[in-house]
């Protein structure tokens, strides 16, 4: 039961490094970004878009006349950002501004710096300055400055190397933090995981057993207050091959990711199975928790390092069927 500790918290970090093939209009833009240069794309009512679009957005026609522009223009409207956050062009106030370029018909959004918001106003002449290093996106742009200060004091873009390949590709690194708060029954859990226990919740009505612990019965709306210890023993219900690589995989596929129904329980959860063929899981089949080391238990599910088959005969249909 809920004891007296307070909930546990911890830092939570969600990051993910997305790539994009650029084709044939985006390419061009982010090579020209690259090399100090902004491109626009000319639509079907002869208008220039910048950023480029690859489709009109009036005729969904396909566009490929691309026009550069100056590295100039004007503020259409703008916000003033108090307070940066994490990622933003700037680290200090600056202002979110629609701009448009000399030369285009459509304004882009990006970062104005001017020091102070009075020194900000709409129709205001500004001047990009380019990024110190340049790979080839949207962020080669550091910011805008205005244009009378950039022609006195920016340096101009540096130039791209001459034999330099065209940009093709582009990562976009994203990235959460957050810190993540259990709720009391979470935090029993989890103290027990630490302990080498698996601690659910009975609800009162209809008895049903929940791991991890919900605090209330998703069915019957009631709290969850009966603890009850579970074995690490279980029958997989459900279960998937990966055979697909991806960034941050432990383990070079193919491996099996199984819902495992611990005996006792009446909710499966998503973990491992090892220790055998991938192509030997199967429904039904019983496994048994392998933990990691007693030293390097802590407060967390990853104490249980994977399931193993335990030899015994499969379960039979009946006892997981309601649970898959």
């Amino acid at each position: 039961m809920t004891g007296t500790s307070p909930p546990l918290s911890a830092p939570f970090d969600v990051g993910f490094d997305y790539t994009r093939t650029l084709g044939p209009v985006l390419g061009p833009f982010a090579t020209a970004l690259r090399d100090g240069r902004v491109l626009g794309i000319r639509g079907t009512d002869r208008r220039v878009h910048v950023p480029v679009v690859e489709f009109d957005p009036v005729t969904g026609d396909a566009l490929d006349e691309l026009v550069e522009v100056s590295d100039f223009g004007t503020v259409v409207t703008w916000t003033w950002q108090s307070r940066p956050s994490e990622g933003q062009p700037l680290d200090r106030s600056f202002a979110w501004a629609m701009i448009r370029l000399d030369g285009a018909d459509t304004p882009l959004l990006h970062a104005v710096d001017t020091g102070s918001a009075e020194a900000m106003w709409t129709g205001m002449r500004v001047r990009i300055r380019w990024a110190d290093e340049r790979s080839g996106s949207i962020t080669d742009i550091a910011c805008f400055v205005p244009a009378d200060s950039a022609t006195a004091s920016e340096p101009e873009a540096p130039a791209a190397a001459s034999d330099a390949a065209p940009v093709t590709t582009v990562v976009t690194p994203i990235h959460l933090h957050l810190r993540h708060s259990a709720s009391a029954q979470e935090s029993d859990y989890l103290r027990a995981l630490e302990q080498g226990r698996l601690l659910a919740q009975r609800c009162t009505e209809c008895d049903k057993v929940y791991i991890p612990p919900r605090g209330a019965c998703p069915t019957c709306g009631v709290p969850t207050t009966e603890p009850v210890e579970l074995p690490d023993t279980g029958t997989v219900t459900t279960f998937c091959i990966v055979n697909v690589p991806f960034l941050g995989q432990r383990i070079a596929p193919p491996y099996v990711a199984a819902y495992i129904l611990l005996d006792g329980a009446d909710i499966a959860f998503l973990h491992l199975v090892l220790g055998c063929d991938a192509a030997h899981v199967r429904m039904g089949m019983r496994v048994r928790a392998v933990w990691k080391p007693r030293e390097d238990w802590s407060t967390t599910m990853e104490n249980i390092d994977h399931f193993a088959p335990t030899g015994e005969p499969d379960a039979a249909d009946e006892t997981y069927a309601h649970h898959l």
